[in-house]
Formats: structure tokens, sequence, C-alpha cells
């Protein structure tokens, strides 16, 4: 067993009979779950004289937490169980008491290449290398939608020249600030285009979909923000993300302090208010951008909705009412309508038939 401290004997023992089931068995993918793991093998049955018991039976199975999707390494270890026995029947390497000292190296190899890599190529014997490649799930991104903004996550980027034409006139307009919309008008390109970008963007983990920036947004913490409190390496790269240019870096304790005061109820204007950023070496977007992005915290989002009432609509909303449904939030609609968030604010706030739902 590699490694050996994983999977105890007296484990082992408990749940040997579907590691080695009945030869019925043999050839199918089996997942155990037991003692909180998760542990994969296909079964193998080699019937023939030579061996004791005219049978050799083995199974090399891969374990992972209890909570982990196997579904991507399930063709790996059957293709790996099919490996295991042609080189069986060729050489006997599984048998072989002379090759046997060689069986937890090739685990080894196997172990570190794939977690490292996520595939590997181990010459055995002197006919046959084994080749094992995990497949990736390609998950189409969501769509990216007009006001959403991008934000570069990569720390290096490919060489300028080897983007495409429409990536290369996007990129620089992506700063965690910039809307979509904006970055499209910006960058004199087709709106679609841009998206389509963006996603493909999305899709090579380059950059990440955050909420617009607005003094008026509110945000809450997120069980994440432990993670700031104990973690060095975090708390390193918070302090130097945050800091104003020019400035020494802030202390942690006030980046805590803020970060901690965000609440429902309490907006970015009342922060600054209260503790004044600035005087604190902070620069107030730059600290809600490496909170959103690391999770730290979350924005609480605005969604309209228009309720059933007898008073005379506002006519400076009448046009928006259909946007009022309780699925679009204030960025969406400030996106599509071209007015500023404190505009809708001030409406919806003179209008007792819309109500505002905070999530």
């Amino acid at each position: 067993m590699v490694p050996r401290e994983i999977i105890s004997k007296a484990h082992f023992d408990i749940i040997h009979n579907y590691i080695i089931p009945k030869p019925e068995f043999q050839g199918r993918l089996i997942t155990v779950n037991a003692l909180g793991y998760k542990i994969v093998g296909c079964p193998v049955y080699i019937g023939d004289t030579k061996y004791q018991r005219n049978a050799l039976m083995f199974n090399l199975c891969f374990v992972f937490g209890q909570s982990v999707d196997t579904s991507n390494h399930e063709p790996v270890v059957k293709k790996l169980a099919s490996y295991l026995t042609q080189i069986e029947l060729e050489s006997g390497f599984l048998s072989s008491k002379k090759s046997q000292e060689h069986i937890p190296v090739f685990m080894e190899k196997v172990l570190h290449l794939l977690n490292k890599y996520g595939c590997c190529s181990i010459p055995v014997g002197e006919s046959i290398t084994v080749h094992l490649k995990v497949p990736v799930n390609i998950v189409e991104p969501l769509p990216v939608q007009d006001h959403a903004v991008p934000i570069i996550i990569r720390d290096r980027l490919m060489q300028h020249n080897e983007w495409d034409l429409t990536t290369q006139q996007v990129l620089p307009y992506i700063d965690g600030f910039n809307p979509t919309c904006r970055i499209a008008v910006e960058a004199d390109v087709e709106i679609n285009l841009v998206k389509s970008c963006l996603q493909n963007l999305l899709h090579y983990n380059i950059i990440k979909i955050i909420p617009v920036f607005q003094y008026s947004n509110m945000y809450t913490v997120t069980s994440d923000i432990k993670k700031l409190f104990s973690d060095v390496h975090l708390q390193e790269q918070c302090m130097h993300f945050v800091a104003i240019k020019g400035r020494t870096l802030p202390r942690l304790r006030d980046i805590l302090t803020l970060y901690t005061s965000m609440t429902h109820g309490v907006t970015v204007k009342d922060l600054c208010c209260r503790y004044n950023p600035h005087g604190l070496k902070i620069d107030e977007k730059k600290l809600i951008q490496f909170g959103v992005v690391k999770n730290l915290i979350r924005v609480l989002r605005k969604f309209p909705i228009k309720v059933p009432s007898n008073i005379d609509p506002d006519p400076r909303l009448r046009s928006l009412y259909p946007m009022f449904d309780g699925l679009r939030c204030y960025d969406e609609i400030c996106c599509k309508v071209g007015i500023g968030q404190a505009d809708l604010e001030d409406r919806i706030e003179n209008d007792p038939s819309v109500t505002v739902c905070v999530k």
C-alpha cells in the first residue's frame, strides 16, 4: 500500500471482501465508501493452473477522500487493471517473486505522477509502457452578463502577441472595475465578441467575475474569513494588494477590522466615513476586490420587486416595472437602462409599490 499509513491492517480486514470480491465481479468497477475514504477498484480474476488455487486475483485500487468526485479517475482505474492483466500474462509481473519487489515502486510512480501532472508513462519490463491520463471535464462557463466585471487572477499571462486579436484588444481594459458593456465601448469591440472572449478566459481560469464596485454596495464576510487570521501567506498577499501605492503596508489588524465590520445595512461609504481607510493606508476598492476574489466576503445584492398597489405608478419607474421581478439585481437593471445605482435607488425609495429583497 502506498503510502503505507493510509489504511491500517485492522481497517483493511473490515473491507477486504469488497476489495477482493467473488469472481463474478471481475472486470467491473467497484466503489467502496468506508472509513472516511472512497476506494475505487476494478478486480481481476485470472484462471490458470500455474497459480495456487488455480487462479490469481488482484485489485489495484485508488483511494480518495469520501467527498471527492471520482468519475474522472474511474476509466483510469479500469485501464490500469487491463494493463496489469496484460503484463501479468506476458511476464508474470504480479505473481513472480523476482518482480514483486518492483510493485511498490511502480505504485509510487503512479501515485506521484497522477497527483502532480494528471498523467504518467511508466515502463514495466522490456516491452510494455503503462500510459495513464486523468481526463479533464470541460464545463462550459456561464454566459457573461453585460454588467459582469472581469478581473485577472493569473500572476503571469502569455505574451500579448500570442492571444487572438479580440483578446489583445480586450485585455488592457480588464481592471476589476470595468463592466463588460464598458469594456466593449472602450475596446471598440462588439459586445457579443467581448462576452465570448471573456467566456474563453473564464474557461482557462485566467479571469474571475466579480460584482460592480459601488460605494452603496453592502458586503458580508464568508466562513473563509478565518483563513485571514491564520494563513501567513494570505496575510502578506492581502497587505500588499490593498496598500495605497507609494505608502508603507497597512496593519493586518486594520484590514481585519474593515472586513469584519461588513454586514447587512453597512455600505462601503459607511465604512469609509467610520474608519477612513486612506488614513489606514488602505485602498478601499482594492480591499473589496481582494476580499471578493479570495471569497473572504460576498456582495449583498438588491433585487427590486413590484407588488400590487392602488397607488399611481411613478412615471420615472413605469418603464422599469417589467424588470422588477425579483430576478434582476440593481447592477443588471442599471446597466440595461443606462442609469446610476443612486438614481435607481432614489426612484425606488419614493415608490411604495416596489419592495427590495437583499440577499
